[in-house]
């Protein structure tokens, strides 16, 4: 069961991963969260996949997380005459309310609510940034732009508006029933798309409340300029580079990367690094080299997870796509270099009594060289803080609730087993070293560094470490 690396692996299901058979090679090859993206398939496609999943979980006894990923609103142009039409740079172009098929002058902005955050000099993207025109006049209902950069357009392509927050709510009329079908299938994570501030996502809570984690997907400038509070409220977050890199200029991707994540560090939150990590693995059974690098420096900047998109939605070689981000993670993490990295960013604990424990057992297990920290939790609180702190060993959570353990199927460093609570002192530690032993985590004769809290099954109570060796027969106190 012991993965035997720390940074976590997120797959997305498509067509090209829909059998139980090839979602179960996926488990096998590394594969530690399923992704299903709500901007494809339909609730009945969803479903099976939630019920094949459930059932490898149930197999393998090994918990598996499900990210369901909302689409959020998307802003489209409307039609025009003949589907397309030429842009030329200089032109001007009008977008208003009416539907009448567009040309090269005009075309029809179906978004009312985007008007209003329009003003002079507001830059407009359309079809992934290719096409970029100038705001030059701004009306309630219409707005005339400058073509700065021209092309061809077509039908419905997507649009963007990097210089403004618009009052676009993240929850649309599909969203919301995509976020009820997901929650009453019993998924663990919830990707919130088009977040632009932290009321997107206090009011996401108001409808999830406590039954899944949202997984902030920052992907708009305007979610960088409120990044603390995000980060603050949210269970986890996803750094989606491809919208960003659409809205911000490429060369200034690469740093917000690493300002998200020392964010999401300092905060204990997961985060995930997402969008093109392997994009040529869609055609190809190997990756380019700089696809490589790509995904090894998320991995050094400290990431929790990486993630698989298309390669392994919709690619040829889905298989080959995270067992290669398996060897990648292995890799770097083998490199000295990456745990000096980790321990010069290491998070000093808080002014508690959970910090304290936790920060003690990051030192003890790497003073003698232990095999594994083992920590009881009812909430999970536990074993993200000792994911926070970076242990060079693996973080064994035990938990008798299952929807716990599938909360930290993202968390760096963190593998969970589902065990009954335990009664006494001695209890927990020889419950401890026998799942520890019986999951290969550690062998024989070798050390655990135990944590948990008194009294048992308390929240938040972590109070308690031990020094463990495994042997034949427990050691009862």
């Amino acid at each position: 069961m012991c993965r035997h690396r720390q940074a976590k692996i997120v797959a997305t299901l498509g067509p090209a991963s829909n059998s139980a058979e090839m979602i179960r090679t996926l488990f096998e090859a590394g594969a530690d969260v399923f992704r299903l993206n709500f901007s494809h398939g339909s609730h009945d496609d969803h479903a099976e996949r939630f019920a094949i999943i459930r059932a490898l979980e149930a197999e393998t006894r090994r918990p598996i997380g499900i990210l369901t990923d909302l689409q959020g609103p998307k802003l489209r142009v409307g039609d025009f005459v003949g589907g397309t039409a030429m842009l030329e740079e200089g032109a001007t172009m009008r977008l208003d309310l009416d539907e009448t098929p567009g040309d090269a002058t005009r075309v029809c902005l179906p978004h009312p609510e985007v008007f209003s955050a329009l003003t002079e000099g507001t830059n407009i993207l359309i079809d992934d940034g290719k096409l970029r025109l100038r705001i030059i006049e701004a009306g309630r209902q219409s707005a005339v732009a400058e073509i700065v950069t021209g092309g061809p357009i077509s039908n419905h392509k997507g649009f963007n508006v990097p210089d403004a927050v618009l009052p676009v709510s993240s929850l649309g009329p599909k969203d919301r029933e995509d976020l009820q079908f997901a929650l009453d299938h019993g998924a663990d994570f919830i990707g919130l798309s088009f977040v632009q501030r932290a009321e997107d996502i206090q009011d996401a809570r108001e409808l999830i409340g406590d039954r899944a984690a949202i997984m902030a997907k920052l992907e708009k400038p305007a979610a960088i300029e409120h990044l603390q509070e995000i980060v603050t409220l949210s269970d986890a977050v996803m750094v989606a580079r491809g919208d960003l890199g659409v809205e911000l200029p490429p060369e200034d991707v690469p740093s917000l990367q690493k300002e998200i994540i020392r964010a999401c560090r300092g905060e204990g939150k997961p985060v995930v690094v997402a969008t093109q990590m392997l994009e040529s693995m869609i055609d190809s059974p190997a990756p380019t080299r700089a696809e490589a690098s790509d995904v090894a420096t998320a991995i050094y900047d400290g990431a929790d997870a990486v993630m698989l998109s298309a390669e392994t939605a919709a690619g040829h070689y889905p298989v080959e796509a995270v067992t290669m981000m398996d060897r990648i993670i292995r890799r770097v993490e083998r490199d000295p270099e990456f745990w000096a990295t980790a321990e010069s960013s290491h998070q000093a604990p808080g002014p508690n009594t959970p910090d304290a424990i936790i920060e003690a057992a990051r030192q003890v297990a790497n003073t003698i060289s232990a095999a594994a920290i083992v920590t009881y939790t009812t909430s999970g609180s536990t074993a993200r803080r000792a994911a926070r702190v970076r242990p060079n060993v693996p973080i064994l959570c035990l938990t008798e609730r299952i929807r716990t353990a599938r909360s930290l199927a993202v968390a760096w460093g963190v593998q969970s087993v589902i065990a009954e609570d335990v009664s006494d002192f001695a209890d927990m530690v020889d419950k401890a070293c026998a799942i520890a032993r019986e999951f290969e985590f550690a062998e024989l004769m070798q050390m655990l560094v135990v944590t948990a809290g008194v009294p048992f099954g308390t929240p938040g109570a972590t109070n308690i470490l031990r020094v463990s060796r495994i042997r034949e027969k427990p050691e009862r106190q």
